[in-house]
């Protein structure tokens, strides 16, 4: 199949295979006589495999340590492991640092309780302090 095919048959977007493609992630497509690409199913799958992989919020350096696994099957899987272990602490970290900027956006929020003018608006005042280096109540270490 062709590039468009692949494109279709992943919902992925032709530069994006070209990138993968690049960077070694997937394999290099044999050449036809005038030049195309012809991409196999194997190809599919390891395109559909990467994409589940950032689906999970992977990297391309974790994404690339997998598909080096897959290429050594008999390797032990202790390294996948950690990587994952990883991915999960990645994750607890954002969901913590969301979960921060929650607090301060209810704190910002708490500022302004009234339909008034924006001039007269506790968040506006907070943000118009913050930008002139100020602090604010949304983030009160800052000064």
């Amino acid at each position: 199949m062709r590039i468009g095919e692949l494109a279709q048959r992943s919902d992925c977007d032709v530069e994006t295979i070209r990138f993968y493609e690049r960077e070694g992630l997937i394999d290099i497509p044999a050449r036809e006589a005038n030049g195309y690409r012809t991409y196999t199913e194997s190809h599919l799958v390891q395109l559909n495999f990467i994409r589940h992989c950032r689906s999970l919020g992977m990297g391309l350096p974790d994404v690339r340590t997998l598909r080096s696994f897959q290429a050594k099957p008999e390797l032990a899987c202790d390294k996948i492991n950690q990587l994952i272990d990883g991915q999960i602490e990645r994750i607890h970290l954002q969901l913590e640092s969301l979960r921060q900027l929650e607090r301060q956006l209810h704190t910002l929020r708490d500022t302004c309780h009234a339909n008034q003018k924006a001039s007269e608006c506790g968040i506006m005042r907070n943000l118009a302090q913050a930008a002139e280096g100020e602090g604010c109540s949304c983030h009160p270490q800052n000064k």
